[in-house]
């Protein structure tokens, strides 16, 4: 198989392929490891390449391969983000205040993800404490979104971002406090869901990371690929698996449209995402589901909630790092925010999360999935908030992507879906929300889309003539 061809693949796709010896793992780690030594100095996607060891890893694989193991993901290569632990490498979350210590265990994700024969390649950049939409640091620099290196892929997960989109990995691990899985996946033309809070263990060192928020999850070319990486790393699964329950066949579903962002949130979706919007709603309808114009009934203190508990979440990450006077002058503003949050603030904040479930879980009553907006416009472009105060990026961030934290703050399941590229070729993308624990309607959902709307099949100009934007 042509090697281009072999890593666009994803990771469903490349496990079949090393299952059934049309490819050795070793060729696709080489494969992979080649392109990443082509484009991560365009891209600038991953902080550290495991070449050697993956190389090794994929011998490894390679003999469990020819002795009959079967693992999910043997010899899929799989990209970490660097707010996760991997053994015999440090952390550095985006900073330099972190320590450069290596750790001795992987992160229970990660082990999980080689329990399931996945090969790790490397650990993708984020931005200082994963607290941006955008991927931008002063330790590590920008990282490019493959579909034009002007702007960001988004952030918090934006190197995993990168490395999905232009074929330098199978699929990446990411983490998602308040959109950080979901707004890289809409930049970068991928599918990336936030599972349900605690599916994937945080463990050993980051539970309740956030104060709640924060899960992991998966960025993906294919729905199939992230089903897949799901069954490596989920508790809870689906009797037969959630790659599995992609096969059963999706009877008609009641789907809420809504457009309002939380409360407290400002924001104007800009023409071109709404037009993403409102095609999707035409194809759901085309595909035999009720499509209904519904706001989601945010209660007053929804937006706030999460405010909150992000903030204090950022002052408590800071608190413990080695070397706290190296952080960036923004990331220590952010900080200070966050140590305006007290103790009982806090408190009274995840208190009310029950509540305020409540009252977003009523549309559910007479809809099955949510359907609404991914960001409020483009990718912001490379260095357009440097240098900007910590309010004001808050500001401006939240303006650019309200839709997504409200999920986090009540911990249930939400998808980005691809949905086009604008005018300027950038990717479309809406979301799609779930009843507590539901992840299956969302996976199969967007199964359906991707069967009626391939989106794999457009690939980022990183390749062709366009790959000299800058």
């Amino acid at each position: 198989m042509d090697a281009i061809e072999l890593v666009y693949a994803g990771a469903a796709a490349q496990a079949r392929l090393i299952r059934d010896g049309e490819v050795s793992a070793r060729e696709l780690v080489e494969a992979t490891l080649a392109r990443i030594e082509a484009l991560n100095p365009l891209l600038n996607a991953y902080r550290v390449v495991f070449a050697d060891r993956a190389l090794a890893e994929a011998d490894q694989a390679d003999a469990r391969s020819s002795s009959g193991q079967v693992r999910p993901l043997l010899g899929v290569p799989v990209s970490i983000k660097d707010d996760a632990d991997v053994a015999g490498a440090d952390t550095a979350w985006g900073s330099l205040a972190t320590s450069e210590e290596p750790r001795r265990v992987d992160s229970d994700v990660v082990a999980r993800l080689r329990s399931a024969g996945a090969i790790v390649v490397g650990k993708t950049l984020t931005p200082e404490l994963t607290i941006w939409p955008f991927t931008e640091t002063l330790a590590f620099g920008a990282t490019r979104n493959p579909w034009n290196r002007a702007h960001t892929p988004g952030g918090s997960s934006g190197g995993a971002g990168a490395a999905a989109a232009a074929g330098l990995c199978g699929v990446s691990m990411g983490s998602d406090g308040a959109g950080s899985i979901r707004i890289p996946a809409s930049f970068c033309g991928l599918f990336g869901i936030k599972p349900q809070r605690d599916r994937i263990s945080l463990g050993p060192d980051h539970h309740d990371a956030w104060h709640g928020l924060s899960v992991y999850g998966p960025l993906a070319r294919h729905v199939a690929d992230a089903a897949l990486f799901l069954d490596a790393t989920a508790d809870g699964a689906p009797a037969g698996g959630f790659a599995a329950a992609l096969e059963t066949p999706l009877e008609p579903l009641r789907i809420a449209l809504s457009v309002k962002p939380p409360t407290g949130a400002i924001a104007k979706l800009g023409p071109a995402q709404q037009r993403a919007l409102s095609e999707t709603a035409d194809l759901l309808r085309a595909l035999g589901h009720s499509v209904v114009e519904q706001e989601v009934d945010y209660p007053p203190n929804a937006f706030l909630n999460v405010l909150a508990r992000y903030l204090r979440g950022v002052r408590d990450d800071a608190a413990e790092l080695p070397h706290p006077e190296r952080l960036e002058r923004r990331s220590k503003g952010m900080a200070r925010m966050g140590g305006l949050i007290s103790d009982a603030q806090l408190a009274k904040a995840r208190a009310a999360e029950p509540a305020i479930a409540a009252r977003i879980n009523a549309i559910f009553q007479t809809a099955d999935v949510v359907l609404m907006p991914g960001p409020a416009g483009p990718p912001f472009r490379i260095g357009e908030l440097q240098g900007r105060s910590a309010p004001w990026t808050l500001n401006a961030s939240g303006m650019r992507v309200p839709w997504y934290g409200v999920w986090n703050a009540i911990g249930q399941p939400a998808a980005s879906v691809p949905a086009g590229l604008d005018a300027e070729g950038l990717p479309l993308s809406v979301q799609l929300c779930g009843r507590p624990g539901d992840e299956v309607t969302l996976l199969r959902l967007a199964a359906a889309v991707e069967a009626a709307r391939p989106w794999a099949d457009r690939r980022p100009p990183i390749d062709g003539p366009l790959a000299a934007v800058a």
